[in-house]
């Protein structure tokens, strides 16, 4: 299953492929903007006052009054600060949320250059560490030198492979260093028992975003196909292979991953969480599906026993089996080489990391330059040894006092949807019963863990940025692979405090909300008034949190997170007709010629959206500042909880990066976050005054009512 992130895609499907119920910010690493302050959004009941007059207000700046709020509410609301903030040339997108994360770079690369310079950090601390990590990462010259040196003795490996047994015992070794050869394995809660940590197995393989990108004819995806085999012809020759030879090895693995990408599942489809639960015992799949792999023995090599693993996708299995006896030898050494060297290429210097660049940067995200090395190298290290960084990080930035503000919101959202739950027209007592037990039983984390992981075991030292990757990585690995066997732990955090992000995860049923995710660039917490904050962050980040827990994924598990069926039939048929007609909306969008929103696979985002608004907006109509009804740089309360909405959605990608989004992302692109499902809220048509043949109105027979 998937923990679900409210921004952009994350959880198992990125580090697994196992999905966790979604997300509300970004995919992309935490970044800063130096000359703004760490700002977070006022809690519930916080104070009301507008920003002084010296600052523009948090909302009525970003503004466009040339379009006309009825015709498009994200351009009406964001349109002035789209305007006068163009994507930089090294960015594949631009927004919000890229601000907050610019001001993160600048807090963590302090924290990171301070711990370098420190002479006298014990071996094995934090500070250590992160110096480590930093100083040897931004050593261009080092990377250049070394080359692939530290990736040779895999690459003598996989250069030793006579047969499939070999080709096997290569991907083996290299799924502990990140690489996905084959398929996608992980610990996780198995969710018919949430109480017991399971292996889990999933597709994968494939190194364009997903399946489609190997199928799809629009004229976009068939040039970033076209770009693909050319980045492996490039990668080849970087190998030391003569252009002839590189361009035939290319297509033999583009052929093989194109093979590989027609027995895997499409996006909507890993949405279903009992269709994607197969139990099987490792000798099961071993004989019905796989017999080239010995899932006992090789698991074992993982110190790993289990009698029974969860299989997301036997068809999957099935084929892949069928392309290991079928695919020849110098074939599946290419793809497994190729595929270890593009994951370490930012790493082994100048050449490799422009060739990754040209291909992942500017082909498939649209990127006209590369980024500046400190905000990658800062990439990495948050991908590395965050939860370090993110240790030093909230002690700085992130007081107490704040934390408490914010869990108190979560209260607030939590009694605005009890009530909600309560006055449903169309569901039984008997269901009601159930969705309110959930709801009380949703578990907050709020800012940062209380209990950091123990990282003492990690070696981080200055032998050269692709052995810290690779140490980091094995060391997650076995981590993760430590948990089997083991009481789940509740407590862990799948998100670095420092990540302007937030999810929710149906096993544990959790919402989990990272402190930099409240963050308004430039304004604190007494300069924002409760209309922008609840629709800001009670809605767009907690509402919609907590209503994936019961979206079309996750009202799927119970209130102890098990995947187990808590509705009554009636009840449920009647959920699914509700939520079809959201499906039909958002399948309608197109975004890009020939490219329409996949409304089925992004249903569960686009209903957390339409719940977080209903709901954040009952609970909004709780305080003081909608009662009195005074208006704040000449809009009313309603209209300043619209534009707080809205404003946590200012964002623009380059149409590269759109075209990956449609096709890989089950998050919808940002304008229609917005006018999807304002479009549904008879609040909204009153607040500005939406009249009917309005491109934002829907007549009340074709708007949603789920939540």
């Amino acid at each position: 299953m998937q923990t679900k992130s409210c921004r952009l895609s994350s959880g198992l499907l990125a580090a697994l492929s196992v999905i966790v119920l979604g997300g509300c910010n970004s995919a992309t690493p935490p970044a800063s903007k130096t000359s703004a302050p760490l700002a977070s959004a006022s809690p519930a009941h916080a104070a009301t006052a507008p920003a002084p007059a010296t600052k523009p207000d948090v909302v009525a700046a970003n503004v466009d009054a040339s379009v006309n709020p009825g015709d498009d509410f994200f351009g009406h609301a964001n349109g002035a600060w789209l305007k006068a903030h163009p994507i930089p040339a090294s960015e594949a997108s631009w927004g919000i949320g890229k601000l907050v994360q610019e001001d993160l770079y600048g807090k963590l690369r302090k924290v990171s250059e301070d711990a370098a310079a420190k002479k006298d950090a014990a071996p094995g601390s934090n500070e250590q560490k992160i110096g480590d990590f930093w100083s040897t990462a931004m050593d261009i010259n080092l990377a250049d030198r070394q080359g692939l040196a530290p990736l040779q003795p895999e690459l003598d490996r996989i250069a030793a492979i006579k047969d499939v047994a070999g080709a096997l015992d290569a991907a083996f070794a290299l799924q502990p260093l990140g690489v996905d050869a084959f398929f996608r394995f992980g610990v996780r809660q198995d969710e018919k028992r949430s109480d017991v940590m399971a292996v889990i197995l999933w597709q994968g393989g494939l190194d364009l975003p997903n399946r489609d990108y190997y199928f799809n004819t629009e004229a976009g995806v068939a040039k970033a196909r076209a770009a693909y085999v050319v980045h492996l012809r490039n990668m080849f020759k970087l190998l030391g292979e003569d252009d002839a030879v590189a361009a035939t090895r290319a297509d033999k693995v583009m052929a093989f991953e194109t093979a590989l990408a027609k027995v895997s599942r499409p996006l909507a489809a890993l949405r279903d969480p009992q269709k994607n639960y197969n139990k099987l015992a490792p000798a099961e799949l071993t004989r019905r599906y796989t017999p080239a792999i010995a899932w006992g023995p090789r698991l074992r090599e993982w110190k790993l026993d289990p009698s029974y693993v969860i299989v997301g996708q036997p068809e999957f299995f099935a084929g892949l089996q069928k392309l290991l006896v079928q695919t020849p030898v110098p074939v599946l050494r290419d793809y497994l080489r190729v595929h270890l060297v593009d994951e370490y290429a930012p790493t082994l210097g100048k050449a490799f990391e422009d060739e990754s660049f040209d291909f992942y940067g500017r082909a498939l995200n649209g990127q006209k330059e590369q980024r500046p090395r400190w905000k990658r190298v800062l990439d990495a290290e948050n991908r590395a040894i965050g939860m370090i960084l993110g240790r030093i990080f909230v002690q700085q930035y992130f007081p107490e006092k704040t934390k408490r503000r914010y869990s108190n919101l979560v209260e607030a959202v939590r009694a605005a949807y009890a009530e909600r739950i309560r006055k449903l027209d169309w569901m039984s007592p008997a269901t009601k019963a159930r969705a309110l037990q959930k709801l009380a039983a949703v578990t907050k984390k709020v800012g940062y863990p209380d209990k950091w992981k123990d990282y003492s075991a990690l070696q981080i030292g200055r032998d050269s940025w692709a052995q810290n990757e690779m140490n980091a990585r094995r060391w997650a690995f076995n981590d993760e692979v430590s948990k089997f066997g083991k009481p789940v732990d509740r407590n862990e955090w799948e998100m670095t405090p420092q990540t302007y992000n937030a999810y929710y995860n149906p096993s544990n049923n959790e919402i989990v909300l990272p402190a930099a995710i409240f963050a308004i660039p430039g304004f604190k917490d007494d300069q924002v008034d409760d209309a922008v904050v609840y629709g800001y962050a009670a809605a767009g980040t907690i509402g919609h949190e907590i209503t994936h827990g019961f979206d079309d994924e996750g009202r799927q598990f119970d209130a102890r997170g098990n995947l187990a069926d808590w509705w009554t039939q009636d009840d449920a048929r009647k959920f699914n007709r509700r939520a079809d007609v959201l499906v039909k909306q958002f399948d309608a969008y197109e975004p890009l010629p020939g490219l329409h929103i996949n409304g089925r696979a992004t249903l569960g985002e686009n209903m957390a959206d339409l719940g977080d608004v209903l709901i954040g907006l009952d609970a909004f109509k709780q305080t003081d500042e909608y009662r009195k009804g005074g208006k704040i740089a000449g809009y009313t309360p309603l209209q300043r909880y619209f534009l707080g909405y809205a404003m946590g959605w200012i964002f623009e990608e380059r149409d590269a990066l759109l075209r990956r989004q449609l096709l890989s992302d089950v998050h919808a692109p940002a304008k229609w976050r917005v006018d999807g499902p304002l479009s549904n809220v008879p609040d909204f048509y009153q607040a500005f005054d939406v009249k009917p043949g309005q491109p934002m109105w829907r007549d009340a027979k074709d708007r949603v009512q789920v939540w």
